[in-house]
């Protein structure tokens, strides 16, 4: 059975998505590995590099159900690499000898990287359209909730009133950041690979280039400038980004999860029967999306710190730390889709209880406003003064456990510069969201869609 987390049948749908994991399973990354191959030969067999009936052959008979798997395993273990295993397979795989003339004057880690990139430009294809399901989830909760004051909060006190719809476009501006970010490292990270033993293509000098880019036109990658085997920059800018996103994910995450507090309740993850239950506690609600979205984020911070790591290669071939990629790379494509996939299903189906919205603003008996208490006072009294006065207040308030408006209403130094109707509309926290319900149509008319 499984011994890892993400493969585990207890944990593994909680820390990715069954699609990520079919991305970068073994069968999909030997599949790319062939896939370049069959390219190659295609390409090489137009130049005339190879005969077009060897290609024709490879093209044929070089796919996964003619791989004997037990065997390509074994022989990987002792070659210590994936690619002379792949090769030896199709030469056995295709007749008359023809797969001799497969993986003509390329080396393995061309065929690793170029399979790689394949496989993250699909992972980007599932990312980019999770992060517009969770824009478009996000777009609706803020508008619906533009204008609905809820308790801001500075070191997880009391601030001033927001409202929701403000809080959730502040989430939704850092998606809509890394749906841009995403497609602006498209055409860096989206490159092939195809030097040679040291990347200088000296085995095929005179065709070199036209293999390179009929290469990459073949499976639609960018082609290099110039040989990245060790200049490793573009799949770390990779992973780096995932980093990014699963941060903003858990920082929504987070959010979210301290809402459901049970002092607190004014959002909850979507409600299934048993979902985050306890074992001994009935009355138990636990945030167990928001949870993974967190402990996703955690694991591919680590995944960052591995992949800059690799980045540290010798000369033009490296000694081993590109192997790095191995675990981190999937891991971190894997941990995301987790991230993600909780995000899609909590985000659209958010319980919000704007009734609890209210009564927390109204918990501290209109302290939450004092600030607009004392500006609204200043022009008359003067900022530092008013200041004094409402801070004088307040703790009248806390100490006879009265409204901070009753308080003010038995203050002739306050009494005497406006009217009750006045007082009261300073004292309402719903009157004190300055303006954020212009910010949040600012960030809805920037959406992408």
């Amino acid at each position: 059975m499984p011994s890892t987390a993400h493969e585990s049948i207890m944990f593994k749908d909680l820390l990715g998505s069954d699609e990520m994991r079919a991305i970068f399973s073994d069968g999909s990354t030997i599949s790319a590995y062939l896939e370049v191959e069959r390219a190659l030969a295609k390409v090489q067999a137009k130049l005339g590099i190879i005969p077009q009936e060897a290609a024709d052959a490879i093209i044929e008979h070089a796919h996964l159900q003619n791989i004997d798997l037990e065997r390509y395993e074994k022989r990987t273990q002792v070659v210590g690499a994936p690619i002379l295993p792949v090769v030896e397979e199709i030469v056995a795989a295709v007749p008359n000898g023809l797969g001799e003339w497969a993986h003509y004057g390329t080396t393995t880690q061309d065929i690793m990287d170029t399979a790689l990139v394949l496989q993250v430009r699909q992972a980007f294809e599932a990312i980019e359209r999770d992060l517009t399901k969770i824009s478009r989830a996000l777009q609706d909760l803020a508008r619906k909730y533009r204008d609905t004051p809820v308790a801001g909060r500075s070191h997880r006190q009391h601030a001033l009133p927001v409202t929701f719809g403000f809080k959730v476009a502040v989430w939704l501006s850092g998606i809509e950041r890394h749906r841009t970010r995403l497609a602006e490292i498209k055409p860096r990270v989206l490159v092939g690979q195809f030097g040679g033993a040291a990347g200088t293509l000296a085995s095929l000098t005179e065709h070199g280039f036209a293999i390179q880019d009929g290469l990459m036109k073949e499976l639609g990658l960018r082609t290099p400038e110039a040989t990245w085997h060790t200049m490793r920059d573009t799949l770390t800018e990779s992973v780096t980004f995932l980093g990014l996103v699963t941060g903003t994910l858990a920082k929504i995450g987070c959010d979210i999860a301290l809402m459901m507090q049970t002092e607190v309740g004014e959002v909850y993850e979507p409600f299934l029967p048993g979902r985050g239950s306890s074992s001994t506690m009935p009355q138990k609600r636990n945030p167990v999306g928001t949870e993974m979205m967190m402990v996703a984020a955690e694991t591919v911070r680590a995944d960052v710190h591995m992949m800059l790591g690799g980045m540290v290669q010798d000369h033009e071939r490296g000694s081993g730390p590109y192997k790095f990629e191995l675990i981190a790379l999937p891991r971190a494509f894997i941990a995301a889709s987790a991230a993600l996939m909780h995000a899609v299903d909590i985000l659209p189906g958010l319980e919000v209880q704007e009734d609890r919205m209210r009564k927390n603003l109204d918990a501290t008996h209109g302290l939450i406003v004092s600030e607009a208490v004392m500006m609204g006072l200043a022009s008359a009294l003067g900022r530092q003064t008013a200041h004094d006065i409402v801070y004088d207040a307040c703790r009248a308030a806390i100490e006879r456990d009265t409204t901070l408006l009753e308080v003010l209403r038995g203050m002739p130094e306050i009494t005497q510069h406006t009217t009750d109707e006045a007082l009261a509309a300073m004292c309402d926290p719903g009157n004190y969201v300055g303006l954020a319900g212009e910010m949040v149509d600012q960030v809805l008319a920037a959406c992408n869609d």
